[in-house]
């Protein structure tokens, strides 16, 4: 069984005041234990040897797409795992995206790890555009799209919750008309063929919520931002989906991580 997971940081395990939280990160993933792992935002990893020190602290090897704008994202792969390319999506995304390679029995698994445009529904559809041609690109069936898509399920009314938000946080999830909720960007990658493995959880958890944590994160309602996207072979072989919460968890981000088990094995 191969287990991965997502998530989302926040500025690097390290806030504006000095608090580093990098340790509580290191135990929620070790108790995890997964054999790819995309993070997003990896503020400042991509210098100063940042990035390798996480690594060598969970025994994986890093594969780091810099940002531009925003924040780099990374996948990180457990020796167990042979890899068989790596690099960035080459389009200028808010944040990055980062795509790993790797051999299983069933054939090589392509994961994307990504942090779509926080502020603009418009530049996160762009965006999503360029994910689902990166996709089509990676050239085999088995593929998995993970990150922080900022972006509200389609399937969902959203209209409650987006009311308890200020203003100013509400316009980043509504069209330019201010009422209809923006859900363009999963949408799109729906449309394009990928398979939502969160509906694959088993009910235990109907909508999913990655944020916000006790750690933080005013910015947000209960919320599914964090998303696990599939080719639907992929989809198939999907054995659970989870979002790993309490402990650690609550603290160390203002998103919480998700797991998804696949039946696949290294190859």
């Amino acid at each position: 069984m191969l287990r991965v997971m997502t998530w989302n940081i926040r500025t690097g395990g390290r806030d504006r005041d000095g608090t580093d939280r990098l340790d509580r990160v290191v135990r929620v993933v070790t108790a995890q234990r997964p054999d790819v792992l995309a993070l997003q935002e990896l503020r400042g990893f991509d210098r100063g040897g940042l990035l390798a020190d996480l690594a060598g602290r969970l025994g994986m090897a890093p594969h780091l797409a810099r940002s531009c704008f925003g924040q780099p994202v990374a996948v990180l792969v457990r020796p167990s795992l042979r890899v068989l390319s790596a690099g960035p999506v080459r389009r200028p995304f808010h944040h990055a995206a980062a795509r790993v390679a790797v051999a299983t029995q069933a054939g090589p698994l392509t994961v994307f790890s990504t942090h779509l445009n926080p502020y603009s529904g418009g530049r996160r559809r762009m965006e999503a555009d360029w994910l689902a041609a990166a996709l089509r690109r990676s050239g085999g069936p088995l593929a998995l799209l993970a990150g922080d898509l900022n972006t509200l399920d389609p399937t969902v009314d959203h209209t409650a919750r987006l009311a308890g938000l200020p203003a100013l946080y509400q316009r980043r999830h509504l069209r330019r008309d201010g009422r209809t909720v923006d859900t363009r960007a999963v949408s799109r990658l729906l449309d394009a063929g990928l398979v939502d493995l969160w509906p694959r959880s088993g009910g235990a958890e109907p909508d999913g919520l990655t944020v916000p944590t006790r750690h933080g994160g005013a910015e947000f309602a209960a919320m599914r931002l964090d998303y696990l996207l599939a080719t639907p072979a992929v989809a198939a072989l999907s054995r659970g989906v989870r979002v790993v919460r309490d402990g650690d968890a609550d603290r160390a981000s203002d998103h919480y991580p998700v797991v998804a088990e696949l039946a696949l094995t290294a190859g």
